[in-house]
């Protein structure tokens, strides 16, 4: 067995440790943890100070920082909000920003700007829940319509975009029949071990040893969920899917089965959040920085002048569906609800990398990607916050949009 070197991973703990210290003494700078995270790893890498290159301990770390950001994202899904009308209008939502995101990326393509115009398409149709959730909740927002039809929305875009691309870029299957049959196997499994999940916590013997051990050293809930994710994980990747898939899928679960999570555990989540936010998806955006390939970023003009092709195109590709939702929300809600969808960057990331790693996309083209990413986070959620601070200055009697006559909000539909 070959010696591990322990030096780099020392080095991007530290970074990891140092981005949200950062953030926190200085509250003005508004910038999400991820956004320094990704920042540093490109200062300490090979197209910076060269300090660390990816090796073992870090790449492992990294792969299950991954899995545990789309694990967290699928228990972000809140389902009893995916149905009635908000499911209707987020769905079509997603329906019409796939289709933009098509003519976006075929134009990309035919004047040479990407060689892979699906994948890009794919790619330009998440929205970062894990970032659009903290900015709603922190304006008071997430519980109004605007709130809900965002996070809905968000939650069917990541759900489509990973389906997407583990159906038509996955590693081992060949054509599009194959792909879907393996799909299809892998959601019946999935189903199979929803039920099997259900079935078991109805035991009331099993729901008296979870409860006596979640708060113990076995932290057994925890350890349920760890077993989960890996299972799936590991499922994904033997029916040939994007391990990715399997993470997601495995949070969906979860969010299904944990219906309870105020009563009997209301510490399940914050725990979750703990291990992964805490430990496992920093190093991901820290290695995600340090295998940025700045050189190829600037390496010519041509390069540089798609981070804004991009980044317009994800304002349109995920912020026009937000139209849809003007009749009950207004004008300034809505321009908010198409600004935070079009926050998109862990998704691009993730999915950027795959495709270099299958050589379907180039570094110049994954640099750009991430870079438009890295903006997007940076810019839309801050504009989306201005216009939000705007309407609640704005006095009584001044119209603060030229919604249609009072409906029924959302929530009672």
């Amino acid at each position: 067995m070959s010696e591990i070197d322990f030096s780099g991973l020392v080095v991007v703990a530290a970074v990891a440790f140092s981005a949200p210290l950062i953030l926190g003494l200085a509250p003005s700078l508004r910038l999400p943890a991820v956004v320094l995270e990704l920042v540093a790893g490109i200062a300490i890498g090979p197209s910076g100070l060269g300090w660390v290159e990816l090796d073992q301990p870090i790449e492992v770390l990294s792969l299950v920082g991954l899995a545990f950001l789309l694990f967290l994202s699928g228990l972000e899904i809140d389902f009893e909000r995916l149905r009635g009308r908000k499911i209707a209008v987020t769905g079509v939502g997603f329906v019409v920003s796939f289709g933009i995101a098509l003519v976006a990326a075929f134009a990309l393509g035919a004047v040479g700007q990407v060689d892979t115009p699906l994948l890009v398409a794919i790619i330009l149709v998440a929205t970062s829940l894990g970032v659009v959730v903290p900015v709603l909740k922190d304006s008071d927002k997430a519980s109004s319509d605007l709130g809900q039809l965002v996070i809905a929305a968000a939650s069917i875009a990541d759900f489509g975009a990973v389906i997407l691309l583990s159906l038509f870029f996955s590693r081992e299957a060949t054509s599009t029949t194959t792909k879907l049959v393996l799909l299809g196997g892998f959601l019946l499994l999935g189903a199979a071990f929803l039920l099997a999940i259900v079935g078991a916590e109805r035991s009331r013997r099993l729901s008296d040893a979870l409860l006596r051990l979640q708060e113990t050293t076995a932290q057994i809930r925890i350890r349920g969920a760890f077993l989960l994710l890996i299972v799936f994980v590991a499922l994904a990747e033997s029916f040939g899917l994007e391990v990715i898939l399997g993470a997601f899928l495995a949070g969906a679960v979860l969010s299904l089965v944990d219906r309870d999570r105020m009563m009997t555990h209301p510490a399940f989540r914050s725990k979750l959040d703990a291990v992964g936010f805490g430990v496992f998806i920093p190093v991901f955006f820290v290695a995600s920085g340090i295998q940025f390939n700045l050189d190829a970023l600037f390496g010519s003009a041509s390069t540089v002048a798609r981070v804004p092709l991009f980044l317009l195109a994800l304002i349109l590709v995920r912020g026009l569906p937000a139209l849809l939702y003007r009749p009950a929300l207004g004008n300034r809600q809505t321009a908010v609800a198409a600004l935070l969808q079009a926050t998109s960057l862990p998704f691009i990331v993730a999915a950027s990398m795959i495709g270099i790693e299958l050589g379907l996309l180039d570094d110049a083209t994954g640099a750009a990607l991430i870079a438009a990413g890295l903006l997007s986070v940076l810019v839309f959620p801050l504009v989306a916050l201005t216009l939000l601070r705007r309407e609640e200055r704005a006095p009584a009697s001044e119209p603060v949009s030229s919604a249609a006559p009072i409906q029924p909000s959302l929530s009672e539909r």
